[in-house]
């Protein structure tokens, strides 16, 4: 409890919000006491609050360009608002003009839907002017004013502790790859619980491929921008391992049903590999709490008792079923053993770089670094490109726009006390998937309902002003730093802020709480009909894309592998670019199916085999990167021609299943399947020649060569997993072709 305490105080989300609570307190104080008022120092905080929302893990640079912007757009929104406030009949076309292309930048990605965000706050607190003494001008130079404060106040912040961000990432990043190897470990021994262990890796492949692409950002970034500190040396390197271990995990692929049949009378082993698993996951848990202080750092042994036990099982399943029969079953089971062989080396090798054993001269950049930064498209033709319905942020500009306008004439028409309350609500909950607006909804809802009724009976029971003031304080950091991990604890103490700052400056708070409450129940329910209602876009008919997308990033990685077969030596940038692209495309399909499983259960089309699909298409990565794992990481012979033959054809199906999601013509080209058929009777006749002439050395007493155990162990290793992934492309084709 108090370790997660003590968490919670360092965290970023914490200093960023004691960050906004000191740019928003400090020119209200100085207003009130320097110049006896307190309009100009509101609307300096204003401005402060209203610029926080892009203020989002990242480099420096693209931190400073995201909150400049929000300084333009919200100094803008607001004069022009603000001229026209008192103008009912000018106010709704600027409402649908404003609204709309402010929420349409969303196109160019996540930090342009921050500042999106900036915008649209602005425009409904636009509304809080009406009967200032300060002109609208001088309001709008004031909020320009409070952007510039806070962008500041961010700046310094992330120059002084530039450290905290990066290891919170980090934190974060490792936290998820232990909890995602911990389940990797499950679903060895669980039968009954796989699909729901595998839905909950979907989901977590989903965040650690985000977290991914901001520490690239943050780390790789720098390197290109400012030189390759011994810091940012040692940042690269323990961020490459733990991408290693990620990808290491996801490379022990596992047809749990063979598994199962080849061990089902050895529990033993299963179970001792379940607890190598879990003690990597414990290790990689005790790095996080290394790195954020709370524990010392140290590496026990018992990896090594684990793989003394497990080379022990090897063995006695070996005797006991006996050779030739045991021969699959032993080959799997040592190349399994040697991928968490890896896993552990890959933990000694953080280790050795937190604890300053790792010597700079080891410690090498990465190769064409700046390529793996994803840009960002910022194009004027992306707007244009997006401007239909088949776009969903296009759709949900459309659909934020027309909420709101229906929003404010109901808050006009029944004359609300603080009508912009229903704009704010919608502008906070609507979001383009269905699934996110509902739940936020639920949240909102339960937690202003909770903060009403704690700040009511705070209230009645007190009317100390001083009380009231720390208490705005107090929520307001709280409240702002649980908005990302806890939404509806999050608009408890936020609603309890907006209470007791009301509280200080209004002498009727009941009458506030009243409409704060129904305001939010109108908008909350204008976001949920919304949603529903106007020109939703159900993931059930966009997923296609991702799964194209997943195809097409499959058939350049898998090139990749083969040309590197081929080659050997160095890995190339060409192969690492397609192998990150593989599993970011991934992350976004499972990202799109979690999305889809919120949707409603009427809405979700084919959802049975989306689900198949997604699994098919996450065990082709797993695949694909267990073959060029093994590939990369041992001594490889010459290229058999069976292995092209069976390339050509999964890449055959690639293409295939590619076409039929992007509703393209099919091939005129046709394969010779019994080509395919002879490729696979060459490997089997291969490793049965081998298999056989190893058991003539068994027979006269030969230990086995390195030779031959790098042939056995190639062939049956490699020939599985092409086999594997023709199966598998096979599957995807038949699939899609139902839907």
């Amino acid at each position: 409890m108090i370790n997660n305490l003590i968490r919670y105080f360092k965290s970023v989300h914490f200093i960023k919000a004691f960050l906004v609570a000191l740019a928003m307190a400090i020119p209200v104080l100085i207003s009130i006491f320097s110049f006896n008022r307190l309009d100009i120092g509101f609307s300096i905080a204003l401005g402060a609050i209203l610029c926080a929302p892009s203020d989002v893990p990242g480099s420096l640079k693209h931190k400073f360009y995201g909150i400049l912007t929000s300084i333009i757009l919200a100094f803008s929104i607001t004069l022009l608002v603000g001229y026209f406030s008192s103008y009912f009949w000018v106010l709704i076309p600027l409402l649908i003009v404003v609204v709309f292309s402010v929420s349409y930048i969303s196109v160019f990605g996540f930090r342009a839907s921050l500042i999106s965000l900036t915008g649209l706050l602005a425009f409904v607190l636009a509304f809080t002017h009406k009967g200032a003494e300060i002109s609208i001008l001088a309001h709008a130079l004031f909020i320009a004013l409070g952007g510039f404060w806070f962008l500041v106040l961010t700046m310094l912040t992330q120059i002084a502790f530039s450290t905290v961000q990066v290891d919170f990432l980090f934190v974060k990043l490792i936290e998820k790859t232990s909890e995602f190897i911990h389940n990797r470990g499950q679903l060895l021994v669980e039968t009954n619980n796989r699909s729901q262990l595998l839905e909950e890796n979907f989901k977590l492949q989903t965040e650690i491929n985000e977290l991914h692409e901001t520490i690239r950002e943050v780390i790789l970034e720098k390197r290109v921008s400012s030189g390759f500190s011994n810091r940012t040396r040692r940042q690269q390197l323990i961020f490459s391992k733990i991408m290693e271990l990620y990808e290491l995990a996801i490379s022990n692929t596992i047809d749990y049903e063979k598994f199962d049949t080849l061990f089902k009378d050895h529990h033993e082993i299963s179970e001792a590999f379940q607890s190598l698993i879990f003690e990597i996951s414990e290790r990689l848990n005790h790095v996080s709490k290394v790195i954020l202080k709370e524990e010392k750092l140290t590496f026990n042994n018992n990896s090594k008792a684990i793989l003394k036990q497990i080379e022990s099982h090897i063995q006695t399943y070996k005797v006991s079923v006996g050779l030739p029969k045991s021969r699959e079953g032993v080959i799997f089971l040592l190349n399994y053993k040697t991928y968490q062989e890896k896993q552990i080396g890959n933990l000694y090798d953080i280790v050795r770089i937190l604890d300053n054993y790792s010597k700079n001269d080891k410690i090498r950049s990465i190769k064409d670094a700046e390529q793996f930064i994803t840009p960002q498209d910022y194009d004027i033709k992306k707007l244009t490109a997006n401007f239909s319905f088949k776009s969903p942020i296009f759709r949900h500009s459309l659909r934020l726009t027309v909420t709101m306008l229906i929003g404010f004439i109901i808050g006009n028409v029944i004359e609300m006390q603080q009508s912009y309350w229903i704009l704010l609500t919608i502008v906070v909950i609507m979001r383009p998937s269905y699934g996110l607006t509902k739940e936020r909804t639920v949240q909102l809802v339960v937690g202003t309902l909770i903060g009403a009724a704690i700040g009511v009976g705070i209230v009645l029971l007190t009317q100390n002003q001083l009380l009231y003031a720390i208490i705005a304080a107090t929520s307001l950091i709280i409240g702002f730093s649980l908005v990302k991990n806890n939404y509806r604890n999050a608009a408890v103490f936020i609603t309890m802020y907006v209470i007791f700052m009301f509280a200080l400056i209004h002498p009727n708070i009941l009458t506030v709480i009243k409409f704060r409450v129904f305001d939010t129940l109108i908008g909350s329910s204008l976001a949920f009909i919304g949603n529903y209602f106007f020109w939703p876009a159900w993931e059930s008919k966009n997923i296609k894309e991702y799964f194209s997308n997943s195809v097409q990033a499959f058939i350049v990685f898998l090139k990749e592998i083969d040309t590197f077969y081929h080659v050997k030596g160095e890995i190339s940038t060409t192969y690492s670019l397609a192998r990150k692209e593989a599993f970011l495309e991934v992350g976004n399909l499972n990202a799109a199916y979690q999305r889809l499983i919120r949707d409603p259960k009427s809405k979700q089309e084919n959802s049975a085999v989306i689900y198949e699909l997604i699994t098919i298409l996450n065990t082709y990565l797993s695949s694909l990167s267990s073959l060029g794992m093994f590939i990369r990481t041992n001594e490889t012979r010459k290229v058999p021609q069976q292995f092209e033959i069976y390339i050509k054809h999964i890449l055959f199906n690639l293409d295939a299943a590619k076409r039929l999601l992007n509703n393209e013509e099919a091939s005129d080209l046709i394969l010779d399947t019994d080509e395919l058929a002879q490729a696979s009777k060459r490997y089997e006749d291969y490793f049965q020649n081998l298999s056989s002439a190893r058991d003539k050395e068994i027979e006269i007493g030969l230990p086995i060569s390195k030779e031959m155990r790098q042939q056995l162990h190639e062939t049956k290793l490699v020939s599985e997993q092409v086999r594997w992934l023709y199966n598998l492309s096979e599957s995807l084709v038949k699939k899609l072709k139902k839907i």
